[in-house]
């Protein structure tokens, strides 16, 4: 289980409020700067006094990630899809559900006419918005390994497994045990975004650091990397999405 504290620092001209999560996985200091601020992950053997060190020698990267995270927020759309609607592959996607006269036990789902369609059994006990998320997740992994199977040929570097996950605070992940995991909801973002995300962990696998090489390798891999990076900020809250609530049910 994880913990946080909320601290501020000083970098530069600006304070900077930041916190810092004690993980038992990690090996070594990280720090994100994203839409919800700046964390600091620290392994949980350290007492976090090489903290504020660390973000000093950092500072420099953090501040301009904080700029850039405001002006991408200052353009960013104020209007969200409309109800039934969701992201999907980056395009607003209309959600139907519809009861089938059959008493099938199941839900499917399917695409149709640019459309996703929630077709629920009448025996059904399933919420739609489970079925639907599951098809979501399906969609994810056949995008995600498709461009993983590319990548790594490339790297020359194979993950122990690969798992989609539904995380709440991270789109990707790289174990120190070579496990690779990714948030389902990068199906609803543009397929150049999902690349990106998928070429960052899978180049975890020969760097394990975000030193110059890790970037000089990732660009090299994915030429959209900034402009998948961009969208990330603008478009973070899109990809929250409420399933349920989404289906109306």
């Amino acid at each position: 289980m994880k913990s946080s504290t909320q601290h501020r620092i000083r970098l530069g001209d600006r304070i900077v409020d930041y916190r810092v999560v004690c993980s038992k996985a990690a090996s070594k200091l990280r720090v994100r700067v994203g839409p919800d601020g700046v964390e600091v992950v620290q392994p949980i053997s350290r007492n976090g006094q090489d903290v504020p060190e660390f973000l000093a020698a950092n500072g420099r990267w953090i501040v301009e990630q904080l700029e850039r995270a405001s002006r991408m927020r200052r353009v960013r759309r104020e209007a969200r899809p409309a109800t039934g609607e969701i992201l999907f592959r980056g395009e607003s996607t209309r959600i139907r559900v519809e009861t089938t006269p059959s008493r099938a036990m199941g839900n499917a789902v399917r695409l149709v006419d640019g459309g996703i369609v929630v077709s629920r059994g009448a025996g059904s006990r399933t919420p739609v918005g489970h079925s639907l998320e599951a098809w979501l997740r399906r969609e994810a992994r056949r995008g995600i390994e498709t461009n993983l199977e590319a990548i790594t040929a490339r790297l020359g570097q194979r993950p122990e497994r690969v798992y989609v996950m539904g995380q709440r605070t991270k789109w990707g992940n790289c174990s120190s045990r070579r496990n690779l995991s990714f948030n389902w909801r990068l199906v609803l973002a543009p397929d150049y975004v999902l690349r990106y995300l998928v070429t960052h962990e899978a180049v975890h696998l020969a760097v394990p650091d975000h030193s110059p090489k890790f970037w000089l390798t990732v660009q090299s891999l994915c030429l959209d990397t900034e402009r998948a990076r961009r969208w990330l900020v603008v478009h973070t809250r899109d990809l929250a999405v409420d399933l349920q609530e989404v289906c109306g049910k």
